[in-house]
């Protein structure tokens, strides 16, 4: 029988926190970040989640976010 090979050594782990507002709008506390950043719906992502355009500011969605850090 082979030795299995070990796992890597974690070099980062993540920390955040996530608080609720209400509805669609979440702020997100991320390292190295002063301020937290603000998540929620606009336009399109808004009306497939019934969202009236009048109860909330329009804010970029979590997957704003993810597409961005893919890098496009």
């Amino acid at each position: 029988m082979g030795s299995t090979p070990s796992a890597p050594k974690v070099v980062y782990t993540s920390r955040i926190r996530i608080e609720r507002q209400g509805g669609p709008m979440r702020l997100a506390y991320l390292p190295a970040e002063q301020e937290p950043v603000v998540f929620g719906v606009h336009s399109e992502v808004a009306q497939h989640y019934k969202v009236p355009p009048e109860a909330f500011p329009p804010r970029a969605t979590t997957i704003d976010y993810l597409v961005a850090a893919a890098g496009g």
